[in-house]
C-alpha cells in the first residue's frame, strides 16, 4: 500500500543539501524573517517582530506553492532606541549590515537570485535600503528585495480608528500577534503608552512632525512603558485583517516577480 507523499519541505533549515540544490530551481525565491529582540511594552514578549514575520512568510511561502524556500531568520535587529528596557539585545546597522551581505552572499554563490527580507522590526529598515543599494555593486544580477509587515497594510491600520499617537506594541502590533501568537500575549498586562502628540515632550513632538526633518529618539522618552498607542482596543480580528492583507500583497508582488 502507497502511503501519503511527504511534502516536500518549504523551510531552508529542514532540507538536505540535496534538496537545497534542487531548490535553486525548483523555488527560485528565498524569503529571509528579520526581526528584533527588544522590549514590547508590559504585555508582549521580546521576539515579537520576529514572530510576526516568520508568520507571514509562512504564509506567503505556502500561497506560492514550492516557489519559494525560507531561509534562515535574522533573530536581532538594530535597537539601539530600546535600550532602557530590559532584554533589548541590538546590532549595530554595522553588523547587521554585514550579516545580511553574507547570507545574500551565501545564497548566491548556490544559485539563487531573488531575496526577499520580510522586517517586523522598523528599526532595520534603514540597514536594509543600504545593504540594496550595495547589493547593485557587489552582485548586479542579485534581485534584492525588502519589505516591513505592518507598513504593508497602511489601510487597514487607518480604519482601525487608532490613536493619533500609534505604532510600537500598540494597536496594530498587538492585534496581530493576538492572531498569530494569542498564547503570547498577557490581556490583563495591556496598559497604553502615548496616545496624543500633545502629551509628548518638546524632542518627542518634534520626532513625530511630519514634513520634517527625521530625528531619533529614545522609547523611554517617547513612552514610559515602551508603549505608542492603546494596545487595549486591538483585537485577534483586526490582526488576521492586518496579516490577511500583507500576505496577500507580498504573495501577488513575488508571483509578478517571478515572471518579470
Amino acid at each position: 500500500m502507497t502511503g501519503t507523499p511527504t511534502p516536500r519541505p518549504v523551510l531552508l533549515a529542514e532540507m538536505t543539501t540535496e534538496e537545497a540544490a534542487a531548490a535553486v530551481t525548483a523555488s527560485p525565491v528565498v524569503i529571509l524573517p528579520a526581526g528584533a529582540f527588544e522590549q514590547h511594552g508590559p504585555a508582549m514578549p521580546l521576539a515579537t517582530d520576529l514572530i510576526r514575520a516568520e508568520r507571514v512568510a509562512d504564509l506567503v511561502a505556502a500561497e506560492l506553492a514550492g516557489r519559494a524556500v525560507i531561509g534562515p531568520s535574522l533573530p536581532v535587529g538594530v535597537s539601539p532606541h530600546h535600550l532602557a528596557f530590559t532584554g533589548t539585545i541590538t546590532l549595530t546597522t554595522t553588523t547587521l549590515a554585514a550579516v545580511l551581505r553574507d547570507y545574500a552572499d551565501s545564497l548566491y554563490r548556490h544559485g539563487w537570485r531573488k531575496i526577499l527580507v520580510v522586517t517586523g522590526h522598523g528599526g532595520n529598515n534603514a540597514t536594509l535600503t543600504t545593504v540594496a543599494q550595495d547589493l547593485l555593486t557587489t552582485h548586479p544580477d542579485l534581485e534584492f528585495a525588502w519589505t516591513p509587515v505592518t507598513a504593508l497594510a497602511a489601510d487597514v491600520v487607518s480604519g482601525m480608528g487608532v490613536s493619533e499617537v500609534h505604532g510600537h506594541s500598540g494597536e496594530a502590533e498587538t492585534a496581530q500577534m493576538l492572531h498569530v501568537a494569542p498564547h503570547l500575549v498577557h490581556p490583563d498586562r495591556l496598559t497604553p503608552g502615548a496616545t496624543a502628540t500633545a502629551a509628548l515632550d518638546p524632542l518627542s513632538r518634534l520626532s513625530h512632525r511630519a514634513g520634517h526633518p527625521t530625528l531619533a529618539v529614545r522609547y523611554d522618552r517617547l513612552s514610559p512603558n515602551g508603549v505608542l498607542g492603546d494596545p487595549r482596543r486591538a483585537t485577534a480580528e483586526d490582526g488576521q485583517a492586518i496579516v490577511d492583507a500583507v500576505v496577500k500583497r507580498l504573495s501577488s508582488f513575488v508571483k509578478e516577480w517571478l515572471e518579470a
